[in-house]
């Protein structure tokens, strides 16, 4: 295609956008308050995500090695453990960092064990973390039927649960999000239809004088175009300011404390280019839905 044939289709696009006020607003706002929606989904969803990655990446297990272990055998248990094919790393706690870790964890009322120091009744421990944190179940299984393990603890129902939750949020945030989208893209399509359907007696007259049907759906594809991305640039604005000012209230209050939030640079710029090309997807699929049913022959 000609480069003035496409500087034509531009110009009559964005004519069209300005002499169809009220539809072009339809569409505009159509496009705006669901790429809104859209956005504060996908934030809330990609930070949920950071949290739940955070918390897949603390889950650890526990395992005690048993008191008639020597050294020997502690060398040889680990081994065993890192030979498992879940297993990435395993690291040795001995009784006496275990117990002072346990009077640290308990505050003033951790002193009271700094009499156990002399006699600890601690077991040396072995903290094994596994390639993928939903294989830890798998793993801890695994570790329990070795010989000098005298427990493994790894918070059995709650990480399971963890899992779950973790795994339910991601799909429903998935489903709620592709429903919004493919929302958009009706609204926008039907929008569009009602102005092709207005314009059908300029569209007869153009195809009466040998316009060709790629001729006459150009200016409507780069229309949709125009409108998905107008309709981005709210979004863009509102969500931008949003995150900035609940990252910069809520960033502080999290500081010590093992969940994170995605920092807004450069987390919001990678929304607003998501927002904007979804923005241009929606508005072009609807126009082709829209032309191409109009048109067909």
């Amino acid at each position: 295609m000609k480069i003035r044939t496409i500087g034509r289709h531009a110009r009559e696009s964005l004519k069209s956008i300005k002499r169809n006020g009220w539809m072009t607003f339809a569409s505009v706002g159509a496009v705006t308050v669901t790429l809104i929606l859209v956005g504060v989904f996908f934030v809330i969803m990609m930070n949920l995500n950071k949290v739940a990655d955070t918390i897949e990446e603390d889950v650890q297990i526990r395992v005690h090695i048993d008191v008639a272990a020597n050294k020997q055998d502690q060398d040889a248990l680990m081994a065993q453990i890192q030979a498992i094919p879940e297993v990435k790393s395993v690291k040795f706690s001995p009784k006496e960092q275990e117990l002072k870790d346990l009077v640290q964890s308990m505050g003033e009322e951790g002193k009271a064990f700094k009499l156990f120091e002399q006699d600890n009744p601690l077991n040396d421990v072995f903290i094994v973390k596994t390639k993928n944190p939903t294989d830890t179940m798998k793993a801890a299984k695994k570790v329990e039927k070795l010989h000098y393990v005298a427990k493994v603890k790894y918070g059995q129902d709650k990480v399971e649960k963890l899992f779950k939750f973790i795994k339910a949020s991601r799909n429903v945030g998935v489903v709620l999000i592709l429903g919004l989208f493919f929302t958009a893209i009706f609204l926008i399509s039907n929008t569009i239809k009602i102005t092709i359907i207005a314009r059908r007696r300029e569209i007869k007259i153009m195809r009466l004088v040998g316009a060709t049907n790629s001729f006459i759906r150009w200016p409507f594809f780069l229309e949709g175009l125009w409108l998905g991305i107008i309709g981005s640039i709210l979004p863009i604005i509102l969500i931008g300011i949003a995150y900035y000012r609940a990252y910069d209230y809520i960033s502080p209050k999290l500081v010590g404390t093992f969940i994170k939030i995605l920092p807004f640079d450069p987390f919001f710029y990678q929304v607003a280019g998501i927002l904007l090309l979804m923005g241009a997807f929606i508005g072009v699929w609807g126009s082709v839905m829209s032309v191409r049913k109009f048109l067909k022959v």
